[in-house]
């Protein structure tokens, strides 16, 4: 006899395995479960049949990946997970023991998950880290501008605030930024480090509203940033060390001694005065050879459009890196700083502002005649000085997505401004709508059309324009009229040898005849059914007459009998009407007696 194969040994039912018999065979909780398979990088699966992965059972459940949860079993931060849950029941024995001493200790000597290995194993090379740092960049820009709260550990909000930091001064130093957007959620930064693109957002800093727990799960957001501020962690220190800074950060042309006495008062610590992005880093040990940023390009025998769109594309770069350079730029109080320092920096323009808005305004005070632009987001100024420009923040923005200077006339104070177009548009095709604003930044040649002064002369052209449309409508409503009117004469003409005789009594049959026929017609499920006499006495009511129609022949009989019910119900109904009806005439009749009786 041949051996019969066992269901589900092989094949999808093999493959997958549910989240129950996961946990139960990790012997982890579902917190810790989900906390492990964040940081791991594994996630569950839809399979192609999902009756066969689910081993014949019905409904929809969670399947993940029978290889991936054998992978976890080696997992040395299980064996963490498991010593945590010990230490914690530790704790509240000593505390159900009133012993508060031992329960302080245990406290201090949890132990600390580590993830620098895992770090290593889903990111072998720095450009895979690079590849990833999207989401990593977003997450932790958010969590750096969150208040403090329960849920949220406050070491995680500082220690976010320190790593981008950080990273916005390697982007400075590399000059490395390419594109930036202002959009509802926030601004939108593409910079260019090591040949990948990265793209993150940093939302607009406004006030928070107090949120519960059950809008945002706060709990899966903490454990992708205590893995993300890890990878960030790693991603500045190699950063710095290619762009031959000092790690930690330190400003260039001070000594400890100096920040401690000049830079830094009472109030400011050296965090915020490296916060402010103002003086550039100190510069340590011998230049790395793995980064060149002013090398020039090598000629070779390749195809010469290629080259020259290479070349082309190199010089655009380098312009871009130089845009703000040589200018003095100070910014009002009303500004959002941040993210104008950090665009202005990045393409080499000097920044200030007043000392009351932020620590670090220690390069120029508003006084200082060289400033070339101060920027302002203001109807107007009462002191203004001839030297500068002063331009709204949508210009600096505007530049940069140009990758030239504009002109500032169009965004002087009061003017209103041009539209924020986006840089991380797609090309458009032959067949596609350009914005005109966006086709007049490319094409030279072309020219955008002004829009009309809403002055009196523009209300009259529209009132003008009114008044011929209204005559338009009535001079086609008199040719519909006249038109009409001839029809009818055309119809009236009786031509010469033609006689026309009408027969009234043909009329009234064929009229008759159609009446017949439409009280005949019944329209049911695709059928055409006549009724006849006998059917016509059950059925007398019309709703009745439809439902009954629209039921399955064996269900008809049912029907009948549920609505000779309601028949029967809607007569005691109508009788209890009735018997209400005649005592409150008869109550009437009484009340109208007393009163007649007291009149006499």
């Amino acid at each position: 006899m041949v051996k019969r194969h066992k269901k589900y040994v092989a094949g999808e039912g093999a493959r997958y395995i549910t989240r129950k018999s996961a946990l139960k065979k990790l012997q982890l909780n579902l917190q810790d479960f989900r906390d492990l398979c964040i940081i791991k990088g594994i996630y569950p699966r839809e399979p192609k049949h999902r009756r066969r992965a689910q081993q014949g059972k019905t409904g929809i459940q969670t399947l993940y990946l029978k290889k991936d949860i054998q992978f976890l079993l080696h997992e040395p931060i299980i064996w963490k997970l498991r010593e945590k849950k010990v230490h914690l029941k530790r704790i509240k024995k000593a505390k159900s023991v009133k012993d508060y001493s031992m329960a302080k200790r245990y406290a201090n000597t949890i132990p600390i998950i580590n993830v620098d290995h895992i770090i290593k194993e889903r990111y072998p090379t720095f450009v895979d880290a690079l590849r990833d740092l999207d989401d990593c960049l977003t997450i932790c820009f958010t969590f750096a501008s969150l208040p403090r709260k329960k849920i949220i550990p406050s070491y995680l909000i500082a220690l976010c605030r320190r790593l981008t930091v950080e990273f916005m001064h390697a982007v400075i130093a590399a000059r490395a930024l390419r594109a930036v957007f202002i959009s509802i959620k926030g601004i939108y930064y593409q910079v260019e480090l090591r040949g990948q693109i990265i793209t993150w957002l940093v939302s607009h800093n406004f006030c928070f509203e107090p949120q519960s727990t059950a809008e945002v799960d706060f709990r899966t957001m903490t454990t992708f940033t205590e893995f993300y501020t890890t990878l960030l962690g790693f991603v500045n220190f190699r950063l710095y060390h290619l762009l031959n800074l000092h790690y930690p950060p330190q400003l260039q042309g001070y000594t400890s001694d100096q920040l401690e006495y000049e830079l830094i008062d009472d109030r400011v610590s050296l965090s915020d005065r490296v916060a402010a992005l103002n003086i550039s880093l100190k510069v340590g040990g011998t230049p790395s050879e793995e980064i060149s940023e002013e090398a020039e390009l090598d000629d070779f025998q390749v195809d010469s459009e290629l080259a020259d769109k290479t070349r082309q594309k190199y010089e655009e770069i380098k312009n871009l890196k130089k845009l703000f350079e040589g200018l003095k730029v100070f910014l009002n109080r009303e500004v959002p700083r941040e993210p104008l320092v950090f665009i202005l920096r990045c393409f080499g323009a000097e920044v200030s502002w007043d000392n009351t808005t932020f620590p670090g305004s220690t390069l120029f005070t508003e006084n200082d005649e060289s400033i070339s632009h101060q920027i302002v987001d203001r109807p107007h100024l009462e002191k203004q000085y001839i030297s500068r420009y002063y331009v709204q923040p949508q210009w600096v923005f505007d530049s940069v997505n140009a990758r030239r200077l504009l002109p500032v006339e169009k965004y002087f104070i009061g003017v209103i401004l041009p539209p924020h177009l986006s840089p991380f548009s797609v090309e458009y095709k032959t067949h596609k709508y350009i914005p005109p604003e966006e086709r007049a930044l490319k094409d030279e040649s072309f020219t955008l059309k002004e829009d009309l002064p809403l002055n009196d002369d523009f209300y009259n052209i529209e009132e003008n324009i009114d008044e011929t449309e209204d005559m338009i409508d009535i001079d086609s409503d008199e040719n519909d009229n006249e038109q009409l009117e001839n029809k009818k004469l055309k119809n009236m003409i009786v031509k010469a040898g033609q006689r026309y005789i009408v027969n009234k009594n043909k009329e009234r049959k064929d009229l008759k005849q159609m009446h017949q026929l439409k009280e005949k017609m019944t329209v049911t499920r695709s059928k055409i059914n006549f009724i006849t006499k006998n059917l016509k006495k059950i059925i007398k009511f019309p709703e009745y007459r439809f439902t009954y129609y629209m039921f399955i022949n064996k269900f008809k009989y049912l029907y009948r009998n549920m609505y000779s019910g309601f028949k029967t119900f809607r007569l005691l109904i109508f009788l209890i009407k009735k018997k209400n009806t005649r005592l409150y005439n008869y109550l009437k009749k009484k009340k109208k007696k007393i009163i007649i009786v007291k009149d006499i």
